[in-house]
């Protein structure tokens, strides 16, 4: 249910459908928007009953919404949620880029890589401290040295820093070192997770699971958002199909289905969804030319010895190209992103 108060309802009365709304057992989510606040209530096992609510003074209307998920509708709230991750506005005019390794390896690979990125027009620096990986012999990560590295790496370059928390007893340590918590596809319906994150107090990355459909995914979001957690950010990158060209495959139509019925900035991930660097750009293009926030790239300066993923990490010289198509198509889909000033 939606309560939409009048243009002139005081702070007092907002607070008394709140109250109204927790006796009953409900919980009230404030919205606040540019002309009029908005009451999202959640919570109820069955239909709860208008009248309840409509003559309480400062409401306007009260809407029953349709749709399983609540919070991240557009129903909730019309307009786009623009989330600031660092001082960087994901959702709003421009296109957002982050980019780096899928892995810090070191301290000075992940510098040197991220002077790169940045110097191509990156606005925030990737790279896994925690990786979940398909074989338990595979690199995991280096844990909460590789989180040190981004945050020193963040004060050397300036780039505010993404990156992956695997599990609840990782997420604080992440929290604290990261501008920006990342949960995998693999943790998407992983809950308990995603309600401590709703409580970290960083914005998230929610990616879509390989094999989850959009509704699970804003369902996914809507626990973060029940926690009180309203800066967060989708993420497509790639569901399984019958296709074996690819590792994954991109769903480009996700990103204006997600658009049309949820206020949520969707960025696309094309390194995992291809998982072979020469697809890569296209795919990248593609993402923009449907209307996605920005872009996930991963990018390695010698993707050869990479420790994780090196197959669909694209080299320097490549992201560079990449930023150079993305300021050409910017603008044809109302967006910007600014061209690189003379150093």
């Amino acid at each position: 249910m939606l309560i939409v108060m009048k243009m002139d309802a005081t702070s007092e009365q907002v607070d008394r459908v709140v109250r109204k709304a927790e006796g009953q057992g409900l919980k009230a989510h404030p919205i606040p928007g540019a002309q009029r606040t908005a009451i999202g209530i959640t919570g109820n096992l069955g239909v709860v009953e208008p009248a309840h609510f409509e003559t309480l003074s400062g409401v306007l209307e009260v809407i029953q919404v349709s749709h399983p998920y609540k919070l991240v509708s557009r129903e909730f709230q019309p307009d786009p949620t623009v989330v600031d991750v660092g001082g960087v506005r994901i959702g709003g005019p421009e296109l957002v880029v982050i980019a780096g390794p899928c892995s810090v390896e070191s301290h000075e690979q992940t510098l040197r890589i991220a002077r790169k990125v940045k110097a191509a027009g990156a606005h925030l620096l990737r790279g896994g401290a925690y990786k979940p990986r398909t074989s338990p012999y595979s690199f995991q990560g280096l844990g909460l040295e590789g989180l040190r590295i981004l945050a020193r790496v963040r004060e050397e370059t300036g780039l505010p820093v993404v990156t992956e928390a695997t599990d609840i007893d990782v997420l604080d340590a992440v929290a604290e070192y990261a501008d920006m918590v990342q949960i995998g596809a693999r943790n998407m319906q992983n809950y308990t997770l995603l309600k401590r994150a709703g409580r970290c107090g960083r914005p998230v990355l929610l990616k879509r699971g390989m094999n989850a459909t959009i509704t699970e995914l804003l369902l996914a979001a809507e626990y973060l958002l029940d926690e009180g957690n309203r800066q967060v950010v989708l993420c497509e990158r790639g569901i399984r199909t019958f296709a074996d060209h690819t590792r994954n495959t991109l769903d480009v139509s996700a990103v204006p289905a997600v658009k049309r019925i949820s206020h949520l900035p969707i960025l696309c991930d094309p390194s995992h969804a291809s998982g072979k660097r020469d697809k890569v750009l296209p795919l990248a293009r593609a993402a923009i030319a449907v209307g996605a926030d920005g872009l996930m790239i991963e990018v390695h300066d010698q993707p050869e010895r990479s420790l994780s993923d090196g197959l669909q990490a694209i080299l320097p010289e490549d992201f560079e190209r990449l930023m150079e198509q993305a300021r050409a198509l910017a603008p044809m889909v109302e967006r910007t992103l600014p061209a690189l000033v003379a150093q």
